[in-house]
């Protein structure tokens, strides 16, 4: 059986399905792999792929050092989102919808971009598309690419162990904000610093904007999405900043957040039962499409993180158009064969019912 992907004008067998016992979490199971070194030349990585060989050092975990500066700024920005909800009645339409549209531009920065393009590397991207998405990213203020796709290939290579960096093992508070109010376990710091990031560094649009990431954040997630409504419609300032740029963001982050704590314990696992990661439609419908987790997880290599299309995914649908536009191409995807022979061999059953 072959592992095809279809790109924007053909689909292509890539590599070989073999079977091998590996831990993932708790338990034991027996996985579906590739041939890596195949994987790894379609897509220029590997490191997203689950490591059966880790081991969790013996003995107690490193004390909690907490990030105080973190703990105060997140607790100030929930406070002050609680306070823009309250605004919400004296808003003009134009704010809301403005805010809405935000949301979705560094959302797409996300899951387009920090995602699917740059951690998994599922679809190619013209430069003004990287541009595009490069801004968006800047606008959700999550990390700089670089850092975000370097943890998260951690997240994917090391899933829930001391070097995931936040590992749904450890309760869905740690998994959902608690990882970023902590130091990280040493385990995650080593694991990161193995990773070839080669394609990252290589990469001119990322690098430019780790460099001057401050200034591009304090620009793109708070001063346009605040100066816009005062400007253009005449909005009261202090709403535009609450709603547009202080409540849009941190939604944003929750709603991404969710995919980690949420989507790793509630929802169904047809592809993958022993693993954690689940089926949840309700992260997908917040996350625009990245709640089909325990597809995802299954895999990471296919560029809609799902079988079914547009459904609940509208990260799907963008790359959709990009493609259509002529601003990407040499999309990923799992054929429907190996889908199939998946969820028999290592599902939980629930897609005959679903």
């Amino acid at each position: 059986l072959s592992k095809k992907f279809s790109s924007t004008s053909s689909t292509t067998a890539v590599g070989t399905v073999t079977s091998r016992v590996t831990k993932n979490g708790n338990a034991v199971v027996e996985k579906d792999l590739l041939n890596h070194e195949d994987l790894a030349g379609d897509r220029g990585m590997m490191d997203d792929i689950f490591d059966e060989t880790y081991q969790e050092k013996e003995g107690p975990r490193p004390p909690l050092r907490y990030v105080w500066r973190n703990i105060i700024l997140m607790s100030l920005l929930h406070l002050g989102a609680l306070f823009a909800f309250t605004l919400i009645p004296s808003a003009k339409i134009q704010t809301l919808a403005w805010a809405v549209l935000c949301f979705v531009l560094s959302a797409l920065g996300i899951t387009a971009g920090a995602h699917r393009l740059w951690s998994h590397r599922t679809y190619k991207a013209t430069l003004p598309l990287r541009i595009f998405l490069t801004i968006a990213n800047s606008m959700a203020f999550q990390n700089d690419i670089y850092e975000w796709a370097r943890d998260h290939r951690v997240h994917h290579k090391f899933s829930e162990t001391d070097a995931d960096p936040h590992n749904a093992m450890r309760g869905f508070f740690f998994s959902h904000i608690g990882w970023l109010l902590v130091r990280k376990h040493p385990d995650v710091i080593e694991k990161g610093q193995k990773l070839d990031l080669s394609d990252l560094k290589a990469d001119k649009v990322v690098m430019f904007q780790r460099r001057y990431y401050k200034p591009s954040v304090v620009l793109l997630c708070f001063i346009v999405p605040a100066v816009v409504p005062w400007y253009f419609w005449d909005e009261s300032i202090v709403i535009s900043f609450f709603i547009a740029a202080i409540l849009r963001y941190a939604l944003g982050l929750n709603a991404t957040w969710l995919v980690n704590s949420a989507a790793h314990m509630f929802g169904n696992r047809p592809y993958d039962q022993n693993i954690n990661p689940r089926e949840n439609p309700l992260v997908s419908l917040g996350a625009l499409g990245e709640g089909f987790h325990n597809y995802h997880h299954t895999f990471p290599y296919d560029y809609s993180t799902s079988e079914f299309g547009w459904r609940f995914n509208l990260t799907t649908a963008f790359i959709d158009l990009m493609c259509l536009l002529g601003l990407a191409s040499d999309r990923k995807k799992v054929s429907k064969e190996v889908i199939l022979a998946r969820k028999m061999r290592t599902g939980d059953g629930s897609h005959k019912s679903g």
